[in-house]
């Protein structure tokens, strides 16, 4: 009984369950044959981009596997920072990604080099995404904001949204550098988190401070898909 109880208490993604009903996988397509290396590509692609891209407002990064295209696909709230002057900055994306394939999967000359296609899409209202939101939180404490402040702020911009049906915020770690860590929380409108058909999008985000690093996670309501 008690291992039954501790598996039942432990927490996992509010996405994982989503999965294959109203979700979908950010990875996605032919991985069956070379899943170790495609794995290994993935996640060096996403920490190039996650670097490269740390201030241009990603949302998420979706990556789509042909037998000889990789199209990789950018949420963004700023995508012209992405795109840059006449596409320069796209181009240099693709060939930092060139390198980054090539140095996994040096390519023979029966062979032909993967295709890769960039797609940008724009998030046209940054607070109404929980990732954006999260990073938008995690810039105001690094600048040493108090903590309180930025949900309140955060809170209120939520509670302006048309669709927003609730929020739910929460901050973690050595707030405002006190000597123990804690957490905090706070709660707007409705959150039906054990309900399947709920629409909630959830970000996990870091703030690096000096005194420490701060989790901050975001939950938004969106009403329920039936």
């Amino acid at each position: 009984s008690k291992v039954i109880i501790d598996c039942m208490s432990h927490k996992v993604h509010p996405k994982i369950l989503k999965i294959k009903e109203i979700k979908d996988w950010l990875s996605r397509g032919f991985y069956e044959k070379n899943f170790r290396q495609n794995l290994q590509e993935d996640y060096l692609l996403r920490t190039f981009l996650g670097k490269k891209l740390a201030q241009a407002s990603v949302e998420s990064l979706e990556i789509e596997r042909g037998r000889s295209t990789l199209k990789i696909i950018i949420k963004t709230a700023r995508p012209a920072l992405v795109i840059g002057r006449g596409g320069q900055e796209v181009e240099k994306l693709k060939q930092s990604i060139d390198k980054i394939l090539y140095d996994i999967r040096p390519v023979s000359h029966s062979q032909e080099r993967m295709a890769v296609k960039i797609e940008i899409l724009e998030v046209r209202n940054p607070w109404d995404s929980a990732p954006l939101v999260g990073q938008w939180m995690a810039g105001q404490i690094e600048k040493m904001v108090p903590f309180r402040r930025v949900m309140k702020m955060a809170i209120g911009k939520l509670k302006e949204q048309k669709g927003v049906q609730g929020a739910r915020l929460e901050v973690s770690g050595r707030l405002n550098g006190a000597e123990i860590s804690r957490t905090e929380w706070l709660l707007e409108g409705k959150m039906p988190r054990q309900n399947l058909r709920a629409i909630i999008d959830y970000s996990l985000q870091e703030a690096r401070c000096a005194y420490g690093t701060i989790g901050i996670k975001v939950w938004i309501y969106r009403g329920e898909k039936f």
